[in-house]
């Protein structure tokens, strides 16, 4: 009887299935189409949109307190965006600044130049002060014989209201304002207050860089000045009337910002 039992167990249980591994197959081509439908709907992101989550990410994930020591953020690393291959927005807001403050600074040498000329015009000053657009910036012209008497120093009150009037103009800008003093080539003669045309340039654009500073009340980190004698004529010293134009005081305002 029992080897009977034993024998209708047997006969009763269920074949063995060889075609398990049918199962795994089919989950993996499932999980493989369901890689290549997230790989092809990432293809069809709004970059924008995708960058703007990656910067809001990673500023959120540096702004959080570190656990690691010596490090910045959950990352532990706060190495700024344009290191990782990715310009910073700070440093294009920076260059927007300068080209704007570049292209203001501009506007505002402009209207000096058309201020100047029409105050020389209104005041009939053409023989006594000249004004044009150097390359270096506005560049105004002063005659010697209208600030100053022969071989002085000391300001003429004829001169006054024009130092004024430049006065307030260079108020109203940032821009370095270079004073420089020119003669002609004839010697000085003895016995002056000053022994050389060295001296006598130097001393004449030192007296209205005091008449900015001292008087107008300017600022004096605003101003450079320079005696430069005879050694940069604006035309041969051969005539009395090339003499003349070379003994001047030239006041520019340069294009570059304090």
């Amino acid at each position: 009887m029992p080897r009977r039992n034993k024998r209708r167990s047997r006969k009763g249980a269920a074949p063995e299935n060889h075609e398990r591994w049918l199962i795994t197959y089919a989950d993996l081509i499932t999980l493989l189409m369901i890689f290549f439908v997230i790989l092809y709907a990432m293809s069809q992101l709004d970059m924008k949109k995708y960058e703007a989550l990656a910067q809001s990410l990673h500023f959120e994930f540096l702004k959080s307190d570190s656990v690691i020591e010596m490090g910045s953020g959950l990352t532990g690393s706060a190495a700024p965006l344009k290191q990782q291959g990715k310009p910073a927005k700070p440093a294009d807001s920076a260059e927007e600044r300068r080209k704007a403050a570049k292209l203001q600074m501009e506007r505002d040498l402009q209207d000096l130049l058309r201020v100047v000329q029409s105050y020389i015009n209104d005041n009939h000053l053409e023989k006594e002060v000249f004004v044009e657009d150097a390359h270096k910036g506005i560049a105004i012209r002063l005659s010697d014989q209208f600030l100053f008497d022969l071989g002085k120093a000391d300001l003429k009150k004829e001169s006054i209201p024009v130092l004024d009037k430049l006065a307030s103009l260079f108020k109203q800008l940032e821009n370095t304002v270079s004073i420089e003093g020119h003669t002609d080539n004839l010697p000085i003669q003895p016995g002056g207050e000053f022994k050389d045309n060295w001296g006598l340039s130097a001393g004449r654009s030192l007296s209205v860089l005091r008449y900015f500073v001292d008087k107008a009340k300017l600022e004096p980190a605003k101003f450079e000045i320079a005696g430069y004698g005879d050694t940069r004529p604006v035309a041969p010293n051969t005539t009395s009337a090339n003499r003349q134009k070379n003994r001047r005081v030239e006041i520019t305002v340069l294009r570059t910002l304090e």
